[in-house]
């Protein structure tokens, strides 16, 4: 089966904004397979697929077999409609549903967003102590929240935003991940 090409360009996105490194990409029957490594070393499975049908728990297992045999613990499908019971059973299985509306660009590339990463645990300690704060003080970012999502941000996690400005130069915020 062929990708369609915005599939293609939702992986390739994905993959940038994530900084993920590829490790290997094959072609399967029903999509394209592409194990990758974030920044801390750990490996996703992505599994991008042009299935017409929305995706159901069936697709979800088959997923969860693919990760079982590449030895990888979480994935990613990208694909354009989900089940409820799929979405359901991915969240058990520690696999993300890329929703329908992913950008297919690059939105850190406009010049109104500004830049956000999440923190290592290392910075995040560093960030509470110096401010003397609980993470769940913090002003909050939902995981709704597009950004959130591109950037694959979790509940618990602390989002820091890199604005600049012709007058204050470079401000740096913290927002608190929670679910939403």
């Amino acid at each position: 089966m062929t990708i369609n090409a915005l599939l293609e360009r939702k992986t390739q996105v994905l993959i940038e904004l994530r900084n993920y490194k590829v490790l290997e990409r094959e072609e399967i029957k029903d999509g394209v397979l592409a194990t990758v490594e974030d920044i801390e070393g750990k490996k996703i499975l992505i599994w991008t697929t042009s299935i017409t049908d929305a995706i159901g728990v069936k697709h979800i297992n088959q997923m969860t077999k693919y990760m079982s045999a590449k030895n990888v613990e979480s994935g990613i499908i990208i694909s354009e409609k989900y089940t409820q019971s799929a979405k359901s059973l991915a969240r058990k299985n520690n696999i993300e549903l890329t929703p329908q509306d992913f950008p297919s660009f690059n939105i850190f590339k406009h010049y109104l967003v500004p830049k956000h990463e999440i923190l290592s645990p290392e910075e995040r300690k560093m960030v509470l102590e110096k401010y003397r704060i609980e993470p769940y003080k913090l002003p909050r970012i939902k995981t709704s929240d597009p950004i959130v999502r591109v950037i694959g941000a979790k509940p618990g996690d602390i989002v820091k935003i890199i604005r600049r400005s012709p007058t204050a130069g470079e401000s740096v915020y913290y927002r608190y991940v929670v679910e939403g």
